[in-house]
């Protein structure tokens, strides 16, 4: 670990914020939108309406969410609060609220943990840092490539919009003004409010819809499709993070659970004990060839492409000294090495010459006896050759299939 700078670090906090982003939020209050996130603030802070009936408000509001955009920010400010304080995951004491730093430590478990037991990055399965915490981590002010982020996306569809002053967009943010005012009016004593408050949801909704639908054909046509493609966005962003938070503790807990138990399969009596109380058919097939498959195992064997295994077996053929035979003119040496073939029924075999151990050996490999016995031995001793090949290649395969991740 580097030492430099640690000295000042000490006796301070990192102060963690999502600052940047009410920054870039701040960057695309123009026009109605705005507005909306006055309004979401009014709805959310009012001590006088109820959890139903904020709840119920939102939603009717909600009918165009590519429009009500001020919910949309507000709710990525509170989901990445919920994550720098630890109550994304919900806690009944205060001694089990989780902190920032429990999430970021369980993160990076998942990042190892997925490449042991999946062999692939946490990425592919949508658990990679930015999976858990891309809205802190500007993932909406950054890209990869040529595209512009979704936050420049936005605001210049919210800018185009905003400065062609289409009068359905005055009438959406009067009708916003409207409803955060009778808000704001509201007092503790206030009576029979609930069809004012309605009506005035509806009108929303409805100038919301009138909007959306002014926007639905060209030039504005394009800019509504981005705004909707934008939105989408994001809520499929924070809804990602939040189920990958909420269940991160248990996903750990799985994961490392099953690479102990994997560990413990190095232990003959476990495994076998494990093989049998398991009821799942994966467990089940790999306790009870966990001993095969290690069997299979040989690091001399091992390959990283097909060029590689060429060269190989052509290694591991020489360190086991085969070829060992390469004359078939020698006659006596290819018979001793047909009585080695385990495909070769030898009995007998003590009472007959070499020319007729030849023969024997042909027979029963199914090879065609024609010529004489100088080309049934260069026959069998090809076959004898090419068995030897197959073996230390079927021997390269099983290392390469037990080593793979399945």
């Amino acid at each position: 670990m580097a030492n430099k700078n640690l000295l000042s670090l000490a006796e301070s906090d990192p102060n963690f914020s999502n600052q940047a982003l009410e920054n870039a939020i701040n960057n695309l209050k123009i026009g109605w939108v705005a507005k909306s996130i006055i309004l979401d603030d009014t709805i959310t802070s009012n001590a006088v309406l109820t959890n139903s009936q904020k709840t119920d408000l939102k939603s009717t509001i909600n009918n165009q969410a590519h429009l009500n955009l001020g919910r949309q920010f507000n709710d990525m400010l509170r989901h990445t609060n919920t994550v720098l304080d630890g109550s994304i995951i919900p806690a009944t004491s205060i001694a089990e609220q989780r902190t920032f730093l429990d999430l970021l430590q369980n993160v990076q478990s998942v990042q190892g943990l997925v490449i042991d037991l999946f062999g692939v990055d946490a990425t592919d399965k949508n658990r990679g840092v930015n999976d858990h915490f891309g809205t802190l981590n500007n993932i909406f002010l950054e890209t990869e490539d040529s595209t512009k982020p979704v936050f420049d996306r936005l605001r210049d569809s919210i800018d185009f919009i905003t400065r062609a002053e289409l009068t359905t967009d005055t009438v959406y943010q009067n009708a916003i003004t409207d409803l955060t005012n009778f808000i704001n009016g509201l007092v503790a004593d206030s009576t029979d409010f609930q069809q004012s408050l309605d009506s005035l949801a509806t009108a929303l909704a409805t100038a919301s819809t009138n909007l959306h639908n002014a926007l639905g054909s060209e030039p504005y046509l394009t800019e509504r499709t981005k705004l909707v493609d934008d939105t989408n966005s994001i809520l499929t962003q924070v809804t990602l993070e939040k189920t990958n938070l909420t269940t991160i503790e248990s996903y750990v807990t799985s994961l490392s659970n099953n690479v102990a138990f994997t560990g413990l399969a190095e232990d003959t009596g476990l495994r076998n004990l494990m093989s049998k109380v398991a009821q799942n058919p994966n467990w089940i097939k790999y306790f009870t060839e966990f001993e095969d498959t290690g069997s299979n195992l040989n690091p001399l064997l091992d390959t990283d492409t097909d060029s590689d295994k060429s060269a190989i077996l052509e290694e591991a053929l020489a360190s086991q000294g085969l070829p060992d035979v390469l004359d078939h003119t020698d006659l006596l040496a290819v018979a001793r090495k047909a009585t080695l073939d385990d495909r070769i029924n030898t009995a007998g075999f003590d009472f007959l010459t070499t020319e007729q151990i030849i023969e024997k050996s042909c027979q029963q490999l199914n090879l065609v006896l024609f010529g004489d016995v100088v080309d049934r031995s260069k026959r069998l001793l090809s076959n004898l050759n090419q068995r030897d090949r197959d073996l230390v290649l079927a021997d390269l395969n099983a290392n390469e299939d037990s080593k793979t991740l399945s």
